[in-house]
């Protein structure tokens, strides 16, 4: 049996989870005069796993919340340059410009998280630290709040008018409401490892770098306090991983790339490595009678295109916006989560296929190498790549059938010689578009699913 609660209160809405998304949905719904309560199991400042960079959207994203002074005080250098390299290769270009920020952040997530829960605070939502959801509280099918463990191990219950569940990839809201296992998934083909460095390179801190050797990946993103991130993401392995061999992955990985090498020369790891390992990109129904699940809890991709920071805000304060006039009125609520859900799929499932397509864990295909090879003459193209990372473009304008046409006669141009690597890309690219046009058009077609049957408390 459940413990009983000491207290029970009533509020507009309960978040579960205070970071990104979580903070976003409590500041909004806050500023637009609701009662909200956020929940969250750390104590900020507080760590997690995340490759935590910010292209331009998602640095718009922290100036529409009111928290980009309190994050550009940690001292990020403005990225304002991308460089892509491989096959010999090298793209710089600038980053494109959103709602007048032009430029990308890369902030360690203890600086970040903390200056958003402040943000929060601050519009007026309540944030309890060390609090641990362990029960949804259910009204028929209807979720009307949530039962949780505060700091000092008591038993509590907040009764709401919407539960959002921003309690990432192993959110317990989506597993109370029945929602935890995904209807669309795609493993990576790679694993994730990365630390922190001394950064000994002062004119190269406005570059958010990344490199291709092989099948390899590499990036160096300039950081707060003077620091880089260096992460790697190789070609992912089975099993867990054993004592010491995420530093022995971490450090082979960067000796095969050596313009990441060499862009290390100098600096000194500061950190350890943290790993990311059987990485999953998913989409989870994540609506329901009185639940939402914004950020990780609900859409995850593989961090290759570092999207989720970005969508975990976007969503978050679009969940509230959506919400916030019909908040206490359940039929109008019910619909307003249902077109939101339906609108995030929508909006990401091109991205989606985007990154499962750099998270193969494979070498650059002759047209990939067309590609770069094409942006190093075109700077139109070049910024094209670059606006799908900070979703001003799409990638659909990237394989329009013209470009596709000139990118394949170049590639078989180059491969005159034995054009077989270039056939099998061709046939390899026509046969993955068609399953990701018929995930788009089945799983990923936005519609409502079913709900799952829950449990009355």
């Amino acid at each position: 049996m459940p413990d009983s609660p000491r207290t029970v209160e009533q509020a507009d809405a309960v978040v579960v989870g205070a970071r990104c998304a979580g903070s976003a949905a409590a500041a909004t719904l806050a500023r637009a005069g609701h009662r909200v309560v956020a929940l969250d199991s750390a104590r900020f400042p507080s760590d997690t796993l995340s490759t935590h960079l910010l292209w331009p959207a998602g640095v718009a994203e922290l100036s529409r919340l009111g928290a980009l002074d309190a994050v550009t005080e940690l001292g990020a250098p403005p990225l304002t340059h991308a460089l892509a390299a491989g096959a010999g290769l090298t793209i710089t270009t600038p980053f494109p410009e959103v709602d007048g920020i032009d430029y990308t952040l890369c902030v360690r997530r203890t600086g970040l998280d903390h200056a958003l829960v402040r943000t929060a605070r601050g519009a007026g939502a309540e944030v309890r630290e060390q609090c641990r959801v362990t029960e949804l509280v259910w009204d028929g099918d209807r979720c009307t709040g949530v039962r949780y463990r505060d700091a000092e191990g008591g038993t509590a219950e907040i009764r709401a008018a919407l539960v959002v569940g921003a309690d990432g990839r192993r959110s317990t809201v989506a597993q109370l409401a029945g929602a935890d296992t995904p209807y669309e998934s795609e493993p990576s083909g790679r694993d994730c490892y990365f630390a922190y460095w001394r950064d000994d390179s002062p004119d190269r801190r406005s570059t958010a770098a990344q490199w291709r050797q092989g099948p390899d990946l590499g990036t160096a993103f300039p950081c707060d306090d003077g620091l880089l991130l260096c992460l790697v993401q190789p070609p992912a392995l089975s099993g867990a991983l054993r004592p010491g061999e995420a530093e022995r992955r971490y450090a082979a990985a960067i000796d095969r790339i050596p313009a990441l090498r060499a862009r290390l020369r100098g600096c000194e790891q500061a950190t350890r490595v943290r790993s990311a390992t059987g990485i999953v990109s998913y989409f989870r129904r994540s609506s329901g009678p009185g639940w939402a699940l914004p950020g990780d809890a609900g859409h995850f991709k593989d961090p290759v295109t570092a999207q989720g920071i970005r969508d975990a805000l976007h969503y978050g304060r679009r969940l509230a916006e959506s919400v916030s006039p019909v908040l206490h009125d359940p039929a109008a609520l019910d619909r307003a989560l249902t077109a939101w859900d339906r609108q995030r799929v929508l909006e990401c499932r091109e991205i989606y296929h985007w990154t499962n397509r750099l998270a193969r864990g494979t070498a650059m295909s002759p047209l990939e190498v067309e590609l770069y090879r094409a942006a190093t003459a075109d700077p139109d193209l070049a910024a094209i790549t670059t606006g799908i990372f900070s979703r001003t473009r799409r990638p659909a304008e990237l394989y329009s059938p013209a470009r596709m046409a000139r990118l394949t006669a170049g590639a078989l141009w180059h491969h005159r010689g034995d054009p077989r690597p270039v056939l099998r890309d061709i046939a390899h690219e026509i046969a993955t578009t068609a399953g990701e046009l018929h995930t788009s058009c089945t799983a990923l077609r936005g519609t409502p699913f079913a709900v799952p049957p829950s449990t009355t408390a």
